[in-house]
Parts: C-alpha cells; sequence; structure tokens
C-alpha cells in the first residue's frame, strides 16, 4: 500500500494532531501480491482525534464526487468507483505496560467481478486488504523498527554498511511489488507478443534509459499466480533454506547457497535481509554469483525476494563507501498467501493450502528502443512454469 497527502485541511492542536483532517492523494493504491487482483486507488479523508487520556482514533472514509468548499473537488475515476472506503479506521489506546492497544475496523465496498475466483474468499477474509492485514502489517514494522535501533556497540561503518544493505533491499522489494501487479505507470501489459502464454500469466514491460540502479534497454517482467496444497508456512521455510534451494534456483548452479551476512528485521527469524552466495561444485570462486535477498512474514502472509548483485559494489556498500543507487537491481521472487478450497474440520470451514505468486524480471533487450522478440517471452514464462513445477515436485504436491 503506498499513499501521499496533498492538503491538510485543518492542521489540528498545536503540537498534536487532534482535530486534524488530511486530504489524502488519489494515487493511494492498495495491493494484493499477485497479477490476478487488480490494484485499488482510492482518494479518501482522514480525521485524526483524541477521545480521552491516552486514547486516539483515526478514520478514513472515501470522498469520490464529493465538492467541498475552498475550491476542492475531486471527481471520480473509473478506479475509485471500484473501490470505495467506508468509515474504516483505527483506535490506538495507550496501556499501562507502555504498549498500546489497536482496535481496526476497515469497511470497504468494491467491485468482486475483476478479481479472480482464487482470490475471493481472501478478500472476503480481511487478510488481503482488510483490518487482519494492516494489523499484522503494522506489527511487523513495530518488530523491526524495535530491531533496528542503534546498538551502542556498533561501529559507525557497520552501521552505515547495514543501513545501505536495507535501503538497496527496500529499492528491490518496491521494483518487485511494481512489477507484479503494474502498480506502476512505468509498466505496460504486452498483448501483442504473447503467443502461448497462458492466461494467468501477465506480461509486462518498461523501457529503461538511465534509470540509476536498473539496466539500460526494455525490462521484460512476467507474473502468476497458483494454488498449492501446501501450508503457507511450510513454503515460506522450504523456499528460504539455502541447503535445498537449488531444487527450485537456477541461480544456485547446482549447490547450496552460503549465508555471507544476514540482518534481521524483527523477533521472527523470518524477517531479515541476507546477502548470498553460489558457487557451482567444482569451479573456482570467481564465477560464484552474489545474491541480495529479502524474507519477510506475518500473519497475512509471505514474501521472498531477491536479486543477483555485482559482488565489488557489494563491498562497497557495505564497507560504507559506495552508493547503494549503483547498484542495478532485476528482482524476482514470491508472495505467499493462505487460501483455497474450504475443507471441513471439527472446528468448521478451513482454508487449505497456499496462494503462490511468482514473479520474474529480466532483460528483454539492451536497447531501450529496441523490440521484444516471442522468444525472450518465452524465455520468461518457461522460467516461471519450470520454477512452479520444481517447487511442486519438491514438496510433492503436483497434485
Amino acid at each position: 500500500a503506498e499513499s501521499s497527502t496533498t492538503e491538510e485541511i485543518s492542521t489540528g492542536a498545536a503540537g498534536n494532531r487532534h482535530g486534524a483532517l488530511l486530504l489524502v492523494s488519489m494515487q493511494a493504491k492498495l495491493q494484493v501480491l499477485s497479477p490476478l487482483v487488480p490494484v485499488r486507488e482510492v482518494a479518501f479523508l482522514r480525521f485524526c482525534k483524541q477521545l480521552g487520556e491516552g486514547l486516539w482514533a483515526v478514520v478514513d472514509v472515501s470522498m469520490d464526487g464529493l465538492g467541498m468548499e475552498q475550491g476542492l473537488a475531486v471527481a471520480s475515476t473509473t478506479a475509485n468507483m471500484k473501490c470505495r472506503r467506508l468509515p474504516s479506521g483505527c483506535v490506538v489506546q495507550d496501556t499501562p505496560s507502555g504498549f498500546c492497544k489497536v482496535t481496526w475496523v476497515e469497511h470497504t465496498v468494491y467491485d468482486e467481478s475483476s478479481v479472480h475466483q482464487l482470490y475471493r474468499p481472501l478478500l472476503r477474509s480481511g487478510l488481503a486488504l482488510g483490518a487482519g492485514r494492516w494489523l499484522a502489517t503494522l506489527q511487523r514494522q513495530y518488530d523491526c523498527l524495535d530491531v533496528l535501533m542503534p546498538k551502542q556497540d556498533s561501529s559507525d561503518a557497520m552501521l552505515e554498511g547495514s543501513r545501505s544493505l536495507l535501503r538497496l533491499a527496500e529499492r528491490m522489494m518496491d521494483n518487485f511489488c511494481a512489477g507484479v501487479s503494474a502498480s506502476s505507470a512505468e509498466w505496460s501489459k504486452l498483448d501483442d507478443v504473447t503467443g502461448s502464454i497462458g492466461e494467468d500469466v501477465r506480461i509486462m514491460a518498461r523501457r529503461s534509459v538511465d534509470e540509476p540502479g536498473v539496466p539500460a534497454g526494455v525490462v521484460l517482467c512476467a507474473a502468476t499466480s497458483v494454488w498449492m496444497l501446501v501450508t503457507p508456512k511450510r513454503l515460506f521455510n522450504f523456499l528460504c533454506n539455502e541447503k535445498t534451494r537449488a531444487e527450485w534456483d537456477i541461480l544456485s548452479k547446482g549447490g547450496p547457497m552460503q549465508e555471507v551476512t544476514k540482518i534481521y528485521k524483527g523477533q521472527q527469524n523470518g524477517n531479515a535481509v541476507s546477502l548470498l552466495k553460489a558457487t557451482a561444485p567444482n569451479t573456482h570462486q570467481d564465477s560464484s554469483i552474489l545474491i541480495l535477498q529479502e524474507t519477510c512474514t506475518d500473519a497475512s502472509g509471505s514474501m521472498v525476494v531477491y536479486t543477483p548483485v555485482d559482488i565489488p559494489a557489494m563491498r562497497r556498500v557495505m564497507g560504507g563507501e559506495g552508493d547503494p543507487a549503483s547498484i542495478m537491481l532485476l528482482p524476482s521472487g514470491f508472495a505467499i498467501l493462505p487460501g483455497g478450497p474450504s475443507m471441513s474440520g471439527d472446528d468448521g470451514h478451513k482454508t487449505c493450502g497456499s496462494l503462490l505468486t511468482v514473479a520474474f524480471q529480466i532483460l528483454g533487450n539492451r536497447q531501450p528502443t529496441g523490440k521484444l522478440t516471442v522468444e525472450s517471452v518465452q524465455t520468461v514464462d518457461s522460467l516461471i512454469s519450470c520454477t512452479i513445477n520444481r517447487i511442486k515436485t519438491a514438496l510433492r504436491c503436483d497434485a
């Protein structure tokens, strides 16, 4: 999810946000990491109010078609009409323990017809774009900030190297998420060169010209989502395991990955940024590949995103000397969400299996003005299907 504030209608009381009314940009986007679920674009007003001592409320409501004073008017768009936020938000309450209690309510009207049937139960449950997801994300972000607070025994060079690595991972994740659902205007869907590509595989492209951190040329992204009869936790642990990575990743060169460094971003071991080295068996170290990877997990879902990086450049960055923006990134990876057919159990209906989104980015043409060929599209499509089949075989969930 991303949003920006375009105007503060009322700034609230001095020193706090009590009574503040914010106009949030129409570019606010709510995204489920799957090409089978359209990105939701919403425009809404946000109101902040202190209800009592140590008790706050933050409430949003869509403003489609509303005309307001001071010349403020927002026209409804097709995207906004497909999703409207009725009064939604959270109540934050201080507790004697020094923590806070957060109660979240999400009330949304949306057009379900544009959502693939695989994802409709997940959206209805609230784990995709509802209160469950926002609370899980809030908890994970808090854990991340708590863990990453500077430690007294850390040197300046070590801190700068860690910050650079985290900034690089953040850019990688943003790039990956934008490519999965074409949530950025830079990406355009390809329909004329897809050939025999499956209907659930989305092929997108964008042209990179003098863009920092992105190779020059035509970047090709392919993404699809499938259901697998395996628990999200088992699937996530398998994809994170360096020892079994060769079972699905062609970048592993047929051998296990070696973990070079790791920065934890939360209390759970699954939230971390790592550097992994892959060296083919019986080959020289000069043929090694360095991979930047971020993994994150919470109650609403998990992600494993990675990209090969230049070894000398990464050494400079980790030493606090290099510029993270100069490192070229073409991220690929996975998003895992709980979902699938409902199965009856002792406590009612249970969701069985995982919804796995797989996305790859490759350089389809080294010339920004060049054209994509059917062969390059087929290459990235073959990479997706091969990876999915390898995962199914390894986890014995071919059926």
